[in-house]
């Protein structure tokens, strides 16, 4: 299991499983905003691609922030932002500090069991991260409506009796400690999946943005049937 003890501040919300999920984004999504933007052939989680809103110095580059000496803070809106208004407003209500920002596109999965096998991962969102500042974790914003496809997260990667997984619908909207859980998206649909995915600082106002939207809804843990093939 990670080890993830730190001097940095971390949601309460999170303490118990590391992740929240809130009530579905009650806004007007356009896939104009998303479907217009330029994407670049990166890979993580599976066969994607992704469109970059905001990185460390607004750039269209999909890499960490570590890579230029920067914590994963205080992101810059590159030019696709422009493109994507809502996506943008939806980054800024949070209030807190962001940093990378991005759009990802993922292929149809293959099965369940290669992409637990093949793609579950940690992000590494905390490298350089001051520690006496907020501990740094992802929101996502489902952009399709991809009801049969869903979130694994898993405390312990080899143990499936430490997994939840989180559905993906259109504007399924949750906050991961992706440090801590391991995670990867699930997506049997025959067209491409989009998602915001969006790195945010742990503190009073994440806290509040999570607080006033909370409205916990079905999230099944896994179970042994799950796991077994004909």
């Amino acid at each position: 299991m990670p080890v993830t003890e730190t001097r940095h501040y971390k949601l309460p919300a999170l303490a118990q499983t590391g992740f929240v999920t809130l009530p579905a984004f009650s806004g007007q999504l356009d896939p104009a905003e998303w479907e217009r933007l330029h994407y670049l052939d990166w890979k993580s989680g599976g066969d994607t691609n992704f469109a970059v809103l905001a990185s460390a110095l607004g750039e269209d580059d999909p890499r960490g922030f570590w890579e230029h000496g920067l914590p994963d803070k205080d992101g810059v809106w590159t030019a696709n932002a422009s493109l994507a208004p809502t996506l943008r407003q939806w980054v800024q209500s949070v209030g807190a500090r962001f940093g990378r920002v991005r759009i990802i596109k993922l292929a149809p999965s293959t099965d369940v069991e290669t992409v637990i096998r093949q793609h579950l991962h940690l992000d590494d969102n905390n490298r350089l991260n001051p520690v006496d500042e907020g501990w740094v974790v992802r929101a996502w914003l489902n952009l399709t409506d991809d009801p049969d496809s869903y979130m694994i997260l898993r405390e312990d990667r080899d143990d499936p009796a430490t997994e939840h997984r989180i559905a993906l619908p259109l504007g399924a909207q949750f906050v991961v400690d992706t440090e801590r859980l391991w995670h990867a998206a699930y997506h049997p649909g025959s067209q491409a999946r989009y998602a915001m995915i969006a790195s945010f600082e742990s503190g009073p106002a994440l806290e509040a943005w999570m607080e006033g939207r909370r409205a916990p809804r079905p999230v099944r843990q896994a179970s042994p049937a799950d796991f077994t093939t004909a």
